[in-house]
């Protein structure tokens, strides 16, 4: 079998030597550097030809740069003879641009998947894709893993007898009817529309929240419009304590920080497929970590065994 080579952009560096401990294999050194000109250049320190080599690089923000970043890296590992080349990508920004809900825009998702096959993807590992429709934008393999099991183990320590999880829309449905029936609880959903990026309405909640605890289940929270959104319609009906879970926790402009202000939020739980500074943490935000589950499926990935049980 083909020698294991497991190498990290600059995202989310402290994940990658997480999953690697796990596997109980060396993160491998690289370098990135920035010429005059503003152009990024990587280097891949370690010995490629012929190994199956994966690239550990959620896109998260500065997004743009952490893409470039991660297709220098694909090009260098394809001119250093890797044998195959594995994109560990955590979080994928652009698949929220999925459709084209509007005239004359882009569809991101599907454009940032070309680069990445262009680049020299051979096979892309991923979790929690903000729609299911974006694995189909893909021209090699997606291995497309859920935080479910992760987030339901966090929960199952409290008393769940009178609680329902509430999805914020209908899109997520299928998610939070999965994350309840792990925990054994009602679900419940929100009738929400978009209008712009912090612009959403949500006019009604489908299912039974009076007098209940509430968790709340997302994909991702970035600046909280929609889980505030859901909060005011859950007071008006009469749900109780509310805990509030994502997979990717973004929690730009503050919203960690008013999530901490509201009374009946008791917790934030999300993992680290992104990173989140000390400058964010609130004590009310709880980081779980999905390396495991990720240097499992990579595990499963280099030995050619099945990866299917872990989506499921």
């Amino acid at each position: 079998m083909r020698d294991i080579a497991i190498f990290s952009g600059s995202a989310h560096v402290e994940l990658a030597e997480e999953i690697c401990q796990y596997l109980s294999v060396p993160l491998l050194p690289s370098r990135t550097s920035r010429f005059a000109n503003d152009c990024l250049e990587v280097q891949l320190q370690a010995n490629c030809r012929e190994r199956d080599v994966y690239l550990i690089q959620p896109l998260v923000p500065p997004v743009q740069e952490n893409l470039v970043e991660l297709l220098l890296l694909l090009d260098a590992a394809r001119g250093a003879s890797a044998a195959r080349t594995t994109v560990v990508m955590p979080h994928y920004a652009y698949a929220r641009s999925d459709k084209k809900d509007a005239p004359r825009i882009s569809i991101g998702g599907r454009l940032v998947a070309d680069l990445l096959s262009t680049a020299g993807a051979k096979r892309v590992l991923t979790m929690t894709l903000h729609s299911p429709q974006v694995h189909g934008f893909f021209d090699v393999p997606v291995d497309h893993l859920h935080a479910l099991r992760e987030l339901a183990a966090h929960f199952q320590n409290n008393d769940l007898t009178n609680t329902v999880v509430v999805s914020p829309d209908l899109g997520n449905a299928k998610a939070a009817t999965a994350f309840a029936r792990i925990l054994g609880v009602p679900v419940a959903a929100g009738a929400k529309q978009r209008f712009s990026d912090d612009k959403v309405v949500i006019t009604d909640i489908i299912g039974d929240v009076a007098g209940r605890d509430v968790i709340i289940l997302d994909d991702e929270i970035a600046k909280g419009s929609t889980v505030f959104e859901l909060l005011t319609r859950l007071r008006e009906r009469g749900a109780k304590q509310v805990r509030v879970a994502c997979t990717h926790g973004l929690f730009s402009s503050g919203a960690l920080d008013r999530l901490q202000a509201e009374d009946d939020v008791l917790e934030v739980v999300c993992t680290n497929t992104v990173p989140i500074g000390k400058e964010k943490r609130v004590p009310k935000l709880e980081v779980l970590s999905i390396a495991p589950a990720m240097a499992e499926a990579i595990r499963r990935i280099h030995n050619g065994e099945s990866v299917s049980s872990l989506f499921h």
